[in-house]
């Protein structure tokens, strides 16, 4: 196995950023609070300041998410102003979705995305090899990424979003290299990395999981401020850890682990903190 699949120690997971929680915030639940998902700025408010975040970050961050074309003010300047996810942001929520709360089984065949952009366009060659990268796809070589084959669907929506077909061409198929496929995948992906962050959110929810264990009861309160940041710490993993075979991983391996935590965390606590959401 190549050097950096080796066992990496916890790292301390990031403290979540106010725009972040806001957009966990909408994928979790803000999108059922009206027919186009508005919410009021002062509802917003309340909610991350159960979770620590303080009204002016909050305004800032809707500010910021704005600027970026993620969410769109519905009312502007009524008192029940408010903002609303923006198509765009939709359909990244839907993407997530699909994503976040799916346990993903491996066929054990590839997905290759072959790119060559002119040079008069080098910025698109560069939003393809991030959004390749965000999506959970390995570098194999210059211009050549690899991913498990289940991504495809997403894969074809995301670029057709961007625009971006003209310039890739998708393959299917198995591995046939004259290295083992685990060293191989060992190379595509920075598996330490990956398994940093596995460890990174088992560290910060695992003792949040034992604790509910031992509760009967799920005040909505309790579980709307345990709940979200969760979520935001998970959603970022299925996109690094695209659901790789399990025998092409390191015996250790935390991922299974991290989403048995997870997903435990979604049925005790997730309507529970709907209740309390809707009740704000």
């Amino acid at each position: 196995m190549a050097e950096h699949s080796s066992p990496s120690p916890p790292t301390a997971a990031p403290r979540p950023s106010p725009g972040s929680l806001i957009l966990t915030f909408y994928g979790a639940y803000g999108r059922g609070f009206s027919r186009d998902g508005s919410v009021p700025v002062a509802t917003l408010i309340r909610l991350l300041g159960t979770v620590g975040v303080d009204p002016p970050s909050v305004r800032s961050a809707v500010s910021r998410l704005k600027r970026r074309g993620l969410l769109t003010a519905e009312r502007p300047g009524s008192k029940s102003a408010g903002y609303a996810p923006s198509p765009a942001a939709r359909q990244l929520l839907d993407d997530g979705d699909r994503r976040i709360y799916a346990r993903p089984r491996p066929d054990g065949n590839w997905l290759l995305a072959v790119f060559s952009v002119p040079e008069s366009e080098r910025q698109r060659r560069h939003v393809l090899r991030s959004r390749l990268a965000r999506l959970g796809f390995g570098n194999a070589a210059p211009g050549i990424w690899i991913a498990p084959s289940h991504l495809e669907e997403e894969t074809r929506h995301t670029l057709a979003r961007l625009e971006l077909t003209p310039y890739v061409d998708l393959f299917r198929g198995s591995h046939a290299g004259f290295e083992p496929t685990a060293e191989a995948v060992a190379r595509w992906w920075d598996l330490a990395a990956i398994a940093a962050q596995h460890r990174a959110f088992l560290a910060a929810h695992e003792p949040v999981l034992r604790t509910w264990s031992r509760r009967r009861r799920v005040p909505p309160e309790a579980a709307y401020r345990d709940y979200l940041p969760a979520l935001d710490a998970w959603r970022r993993l299925p996109y690094a850890d695209p659901g790789l075979p399990s025998p092409l991983l390191p015996e250790d391996w935390p991922g299974e682990r991290s989403a048995k935590v997870f997903f435990a965390l979604h049925g005790k606590l997730r309507d529970a903190g709907a209740e309390f959401a809707a009740a704000v």
